[in-house]
């Protein structure tokens, strides 16, 4: 049976579909090929009205569900036309779907996808669904990511936190001795990059450029602190029901700098970290960052900054790169649920046990 999965990610930040072609003949998974599939803006439009409630959306959804297949199946042959592999060769796609909905209080998150029609365009093997069942189990369904962190990061030495800089920030914490925790902290690129397409047009802030030439408003950075969510203990996960434009204009009148806006979120992402990190993660000697916001080297500057006792570095200093790490998780997770291993972690999400996650869409 063939030892090569593909992962299919496409997160909070809507920007696209991340493909990875890893190998798991090994100890260590073994990214082989990566690819990458932009979201057309019509696409990504209609995906971010589907986070609110209105007419007509089941209709939508359903449409929108088989899109999103269509583009993960092109994304995936991309993906083997740069390996240099054949379908047949691959043994399972591990699809995280696109998440529009997500409400572990009500006892569901919804990641659009048709798995069934991925399966049918690829002539693979599909695991989707991975949220789920953790949440059926009384957990948050997220992050799920803090289990494959742990296989491939803990070092019996030193006290590690691996930072996912995506849409939203999480964290997982490795400390020797100790059970994996993690969980969501706040915001990550989200907000950042929904304020720089509204006044800049474009889909991020490139290296955080744009936020350097505003100042950080404290008495507002103050006031968005406030938010409950921050205060939680964990375990804990949000996304673009807590935060959004919506929820960022509640604070604002109208008079702000833009940029200065920019710097304060900016700053928010990183006062979340160093918050969560403090008080929940004890004394941390390494930080290492994985996501899209590795890219932003003045966010970078700001948590090394805020962080002092800590070596920040990223995952590509431990053999994964952190742009891809996610895609990898993802045919991780997949790997654990075709072997009937668990996939989450209850310290992470609060589930009442250990359970395999996913629903497998059979070739």
């Amino acid at each position: 049976m063939s030892d090569l999965l593909v992962g299919l990610m496409s997160g909070t930040s809507l920007d696209g579909v991340d493909a990875a072609l890893v190998d798991f003949a090994g100890v260590t998974p073994q990214l082989l090929s990566t690819a990458y599939l932009s979201y057309p803006a019509d696409l990504r439009e209609q995906l971010l009205r589907l986070h609110h409630p209105g007419l007509g959306e089941l209709h939508q959804s359903a449409l929108l569900a088989n899109r999103l297949a269509t583009l993960y199946a092109q994304t995936t042959l991309s993906l083997f036309d740069n390996a240099g592999k054949a379908a047949t060769e691959v043994r399972a796609i591990g699809c995280h779907g696109q998440t529009v909905r997500h409400a572990p209080q009500h006892g569901y998150t919804l990641q659009l996808n048709n798995p069934a029609l991925l399966a049918e365009l690829t002539g693979i093997t599909v695991v989707a669904d991975f949220r789920s069942r953790d949440i059926a189990a009384g957990g948050q369904g997220a992050p799920l990511v803090p289990a494959f962190h742990s296989a491939l990061f803990r070092d019996p030495r030193s006290h590690r936190v691996v930072l996912n800089l995506g849409g939203i920030a999480n964290l997982t914490i490795l400390a020797p001795g100790k059970p994996t925790f993690g969980f969501d902290c706040g915001p990550g690129n989200m907000l950042l990059d929904a304020w720089a397409q509204h006044h800049l047009g474009a889909g991020f802030d490139e290296g955080g450029r744009w936020a350097r030439t505003g100042a950080i408003q404290a008495d507002l950075l103050a006031r968005l602190l406030e938010e409950g969510f921050f205060a939680l203990r964990p375990p804990k996960s949000c996304g673009r029901e807590q935060f959004n434009l919506t929820w960022l204009r509640g604070f604002l009148s109208g008079k702000e700098s833009a940029a200065d806006i920019q710097a304060t979120l900016m700053a928010l992402t990183v006062s979340a970290v160093q918050q969560a990190i403090l008080r929940w993660c004890g004394a941390v000697e390494e930080i290492y960052i994985c996501g899209g916001g590795v890219h932003n080297s003045v966010m970078i500057e700001q948590i090394s900054a805020a962080l002092p006792q800590a070596k920040v570095l990223t995952t590509d200093t431990l053999g994964q790169p952190a742009d891809w790490l996610e895609a990898v998780a993802f045919a991780w997770l997949a790997h654990r649920t075709l072997a009937g291993l668990p996939g989450n972690l209850p310290e992470v999400t609060g589930a009442r046990g250990l359970r395999v996650l996913g629903a497998i869409y059979p070739a």
